[in-house]
């Protein structure tokens, strides 16, 4: 027998990389300067020489060994040592290092703590538009995913509609700032009161309602933005941190789980996080890289490559007609399909050879995602198939 769940998880592609592969293949038919993908999130930009030349230093330095062999289950102690520092020195978190547990990327984190969080059910809510991924990590923890609306046109948090769906099912609320896919950073006045809502209806449960706030574009900001730390302003946060994009290592898979102090049942809360990742397979994450991370928690993307592709791509589509969210953060935009239909508009731009993700599978319909982390050669190539894909759509 297969399991019919999981069978159809492994059948049914995501759009995202059904479309990336696409793209794969239509390169090596018509050459990959004429596909124009912006499906995939991939860093463009280097990481840091400092991580270079740290793996570099542990290799020829250590015994293989140590570098090579297994770390606690938590992980290595000086890793989470450095991250909490870097931590309390940007945000005087109060961070420990018994607070962290270090995994392979924020993915499979986000699915731990959601089979922590949520006992069969119960419900965890995101805040639409999410990353599609969510859904399938609540749901495989047994709990319902409910999708929040999202709040037209600069995609905050509709705080009416979050507060009506809020019941004494609730086990958790995700957050994701700055956003994938919308580039929108949630401003200190939304989540304040984000936090104020939680509280009170916490309260009139008799339980907390803890938020998941899924970090791994806190510092790709533009334009002076501010990311709030969320545990400083709602104290049952739990972040889940990756650094595949501020360091640029995303096939590394090296991440955490931050549980604060303050969280309501800490104990217990870490412990059965801890207890979520050894039941999906969780040995420790890669030991090469978490050495890395001890040494590097502390270094910061260079953006400025970002925000010249992001300014070049933004202003190209705004000069033609195409309306889109404030893209303060991340490397995303999140732009409204003209004619209404994402999937439609997707359809005709794959035609044309230029990917598009369509937002439906974002939770957010008639919008879709451009990845701008590409080179500037695909920018300005692909700027004449956009401005033919809205001529002709005001023709039709």
């Amino acid at each position: 027998m297969i399991n019919e769940t999981s069978y159809s998880l492994g059948a049914t592609r995501s759009v995202i990389r059904d479309l990336f592969e696409y793209g794969r293949a239509r390169a090596a038919v018509v050459g990959p300067e004429r596909v124009y993908d912006y499906s995939l999130g991939n860093p463009s930009i280097p990481s840091p020489p400092e991580v270079n030349r740290a793996i570099r230093e542990i290799l020829e330095d250590t015994s293989s060994l140590e570098v090579h062999g297994y770390t606690s289950a938590v992980g290595d102690l000086a890793a989470r040592e450095a991250i909490a520092a870097d931590l309390n020195a940007r945000f005087q978190a109060g961070a420990r290092a018994e607070d962290l547990f270090l995994g392979c990327g924020a993915a499979p984190e986000l699915a731990a703590v959601a089979r922590a969080l949520a006992c069969p059910g119960e419900e965890i809510l995101a805040i639409a538009p999410y990353f599609p991924e969510y859904k399938v990590f609540v749901e495989g923890a047994g709990a319902v995913f409910r999708a929040v609306p999202p709040a037209l046109p600069g995609f905050q948090i509709d705080l009416e509609a979050l507060d009506a769906m809020l019941s004494p099912n609730t086990a958790a609320v995700i957050v994701n700032s700055p956003n994938n896919p919308a580039g929108t950073v949630y401003s200190r006045e939304t989540l304040e009161a984000l936090a104020a809502l939680l509280t009170r209806k916490a309260g009139r449960f008799g339980h907390p309602i803890y938020l998941i706030s899924d970090e791994p574009y806190r510092e790709l900001v533009y334009d002076g933005a501010e990311v709030s730390f969320l545990p400083k302003l709602y104290r049952d946060t739990v972040v889940c941190y990756s650094y595949s994009k501020s360091l640029s290592l995303p096939g590394e898979r090296i991440g955490y789980v931050y549980v604060p102090a303050a969280a309501a049942d800490h104990d217990r809360l870490y412990a059965a996080v801890a207890g979520a990742s050894r039941a999906i397979g969780h040995v420790c994450a890669p030991s090469l890289i978490q050495k890395v991370i001890a040494r590097c928690a502390h270094l910061r993307p260079d953006l400025q490559a970002y925000d010249h592709l992001r300014r070049a791509l933004a202003g190209g589509l705004a000069e033609m007609g195409y309306e889109m969210a404030d893209p303060q953060g991340a490397f995303y935009l999140f732009v409204k399909a003209p004619g209404g239909d994402a999937q439609a508009f997707s359809d005709r731009a794959k035609a044309k050879d230029l990917l598009v993700v369509p937002g439906d599978g974002f939770g957010c319909s008639g919008y879709f995602r451009l990845c701008y982390c590409v080179p500037m050669e695909q920018i300005t190539g692909s700027l004449p198939v956009f401005r033919q894909l809205i001529e002709e759509t005001a023709h039709d």
